[in-house]
């Protein structure tokens, strides 16, 4: 093993350290005397958004590249979608008929989970959700089903929000910033799968659509459970024959109804040669 090579200047957080150890003084006191980095007042200023943005970027990129993920199956899809025990709670019917979403979105991720485990490791097909209630709580359940891990992308909402108890913990991020969440979404992406869901899942939907049709990003399987919900939502064949997207864009992605045949569908993607999966840099 090479020698790790000494440091020629202070690790930060030995001077984090030593911050805590100096004499009580006024000037000490002061907010001017803080380390920028350790001061959260300064950090929130307007001014500070470029490196807020880039830290947002940074710190679970270097993260999930430490504990080794390689690749990401992505499952976007409604909070409010309810699991099937629990339909009877859900505030209109066509809401508990959506409930089968969510056992499908959980076997699904057990069954892709179980796949990226088959060299025994955690770093392929690894699930990736918003980490909240909902489609994305049946996604990392799914996951924690088969003993593996999985990723929690959660964003501070006005409304109190806890991550999913599903979601592995050393894998589970919070954004202040959707745009950079939603490209953590898609930087390591192998398939995206879009349940039933409300405008966030539209969003989510339509700007991935957007990057796949531009070439911004590779082209990876994209499955749409609930042919008759998203039917009922986007005219898609409306577009197409208004000439405001072209014929082909509706081969961008395809309908699923149950895991099995999302599984197939994955497997039978005519995927491009060579192409990397994630946004180009």
């Amino acid at each position: 093993m090479a020698k790790q090579r000494k440091r020629t200047f202070p690790d930060a957080q030995e001077d984090i350290q030593r911050t805590r150890e100096i004499p009580d003084t006024p000037q000490t006191r002061s907010p001017a005397y803080r380390l920028a980095f350790t001061d959260d007042a300064f950090m929130s200023r307007d001014e500070l958004r470029p490196v807020r943005l880039q830290l947002e970027l940074l710190k679970p990129e270097l993260m999930m590249t430490e504990y080794g993920v390689e690749s990401t199956i992505v499952l976007f899809g409604g909070s409010r979608v309810p699991e099937p025990a629990k339909k009877d709670t859900a505030r209109t019917e066509t809401l508990a008929g959506l409930s089968q979403y969510y056992e499908e979105a959980r076997r699904f991720a057990r069954m892709m989970t179980e796949r990226g485990q088959q060299d025994g490791t955690h770093r392929q097909n690894v699930i990736v959700t918003g980490g909240g209630p909902g489609v994305m709580e049946a996604g990392n359940r799914g996951a924690a089903d088969a003993g593996g891990v999985s990723i929690g992308l959660n964003i501070v909402l006005p409304h109190e929000q806890a991550p999913n108890a599903y979601v592995t913990p050393e894998l589970c991020f919070n954004f202040h910033y959707f745009a950079i969440r939603k490209m953590h979404f898609l930087l390591r992406a192998r398939a995206i799968c879009m349940f039933p869901g409300g405008f966030g899942t539209l969003d989510e939907l339509f700007e991935a659509l957007t990057l796949i049709q531009t070439r911004r990003m590779d082209p990876v399987p994209f499955l749409l459970f609930g042919e008759d919900f998203w039917r009922r939502i986007v005219n898609w064949e409306a577009l197409a024959e208004a000439g405001t997207i072209g014929e082909s864009d509706l081969e961008l992605f395809r309908f699923v109804e149950s895991a099995e045949e999302a599984i197939a569908a994955i497997d039978g993607w005519d995927y491009p040669e060579d192409a990397p999966s994630g946004i180009r840099q």
